[in-house]
C-alpha cells in the first residue's frame, strides 16, 4: 500500500490535497535553496540559531506526543487515509492540530536556525493552504464520523494554540 495521498475521493477520508510533510516541506527547502543562491540574512549570529534550535525543539514537544497518542487509539496519523478513533488525549487537549503546530515550529525553527529569510516568505501561504486544504477538510470529515462528540470537542479545543 502506498503511503502517497490518493487522487480519489472517498467519504471515509478527509481527501486533503497534499501530505501535510510536503506542504511544509517543500518550501522550506526552496527557501533554503534560494538562500544558497541569493543569501538573505535575518538578524546576526548567534540568536537566529539558539532561538532556531528551540523552536525545533518545541516541535518535537508536538509532532511525537502527536503520533503516540496516534499510535495508543490505534488509528491512523496520515490524513489520506480512514481514521478509526478522536483523539483527544495528549497535546490534542491543548490544540486539535498539535502535528501541524509542530511542522509550523518546525518551519520556523529550521529558517532562524539558517538565518534566512527567503522561506519566511511562503510561511503565510503555508499557513492559509495547511488551514484551508488540509485542517478544514480533516475537520468537515471528522464531524461527517465522528457527530456531536467531535463538535463538542472542537468546541473545547481551539484549532491552532
Amino acid at each position: 500500500m502506498s503511503d502517497v495521498a490518493p487522487r480519489e475521493h472517498s467519504n471515509d477520508i478527509p481527501n486533503v490535497v497534499a501530505p501535510p510533510p510536503l506542504i511544509f516541506g517543500i518550501p522550506l527547502l526552496l527557501g533554503l535553496l534560494a538562500n544558497h543562491w541569493w543569501p538573505q540574512a535575518l538578524l546576526p549570529r548567534p540568536w537566529p540559531a539558539v532561538v532556531g534550535l528551540i523552536l525545533v525543539s518545541i516541535s518535537v514537544l508536538f509532532l511525537m506526543p502527536a503520533l503516540r497518542a496516534f499510535k495508543r487509539a490505534r488509528t491512523n496519523p496520515k490524513p489520506w487515509k480512514p481514521t478509526t478513533a478522536l483523539v483527544r488525549n495528549g497535546p490534542y487537549r491543548v490544540t486539535r492540530n498539535p502535528m501541524y503546530v509542530g511542522f509550523a515550529s518546525l518551519y520556523l525553527g529550521v529558517t532562524l536556525w539558517a538565518n534566512t529569510a527567503w522561506p519566511l516568505v511562503a510561511l503565510p501561504a503555508v499557513l492559509v493552504v495547511t488551514d484551508m486544504l488540509v485542517i478544514r477538510r480533516e475537520e468537515r470529515y471528522l464531524s461527517r464520523k465522528f457527530g456531536d462528540e467531535y463538535a463538542e470537542y472542537a468546541r473545547r479545543v481551539r484549532r491552532w494554540l
